[in-house]
């Protein structure tokens, strides 16, 4: 099937399967390879974009599900001001190590940002909760996102 579909502020024509996930339209599809697969069952994060402005995990939506939707990726985030906050706290904290999952905590923290320019420990908890980290940098993660909110 034929869909229009929006990401990044491009109107991209993508002809897929209906049940298609985002994910693989993403990177197989359109080549954008910074949005990850993790799990494929939306329990780790890796994943993560922006739909409507909202963390979604791409390796669950179906591509018929999107209508007219705005799909913003980690490619695109640091157009945003609390996408540009985070990437430069993500730097100045050295939050990365093996940086798999990244681009997903990076994309929750930013809707964490947008929607909530103070948040506290318990909101960091609550809107950071679905990415997973194997390196165990949530210390760091934790760090960054008060830097970016301070900034």
């Amino acid at each position: 099937m034929i869909f229009t579909i929006k990401v990044n502020g491009q109107t991209h024509v993508v002809d897929v399967d209906d049940d298609t996930p985002l994910l693989w339209v993403l990177r197989d599809v359109l080549g954008m390879t910074g949005t990850k697969f993790g799990c494929g069952m939306a329990l780790c994060g890796a994943c993560t974009v922006h739909v409507d402005g909202v963390a979604t995990r791409s390796c669950v939506t179906p591509i018929d599900s999107l209508g007219d939707s705005e799909i913003r990726t980690i490619e695109a985030i640091g157009t945003t001001m609390a996408g540009a906050k985070i990437q430069k706290a993500w730097l100045d904290r050295e939050v990365v190590q093996c940086g798999y999952c990244q681009s997903g905590q990076i994309m929750s923290a930013a809707e964490l940002l947008a929607t909530n320019a103070n948040p506290s420990d318990a909101d960091i908890d609550d809107a950071m909760s679905g990415n997973i980290c194997r390196c165990g940098t949530y210390a760091r993660i934790r760090e960054a996102i008060k830097q970016a909110a301070a900034s």
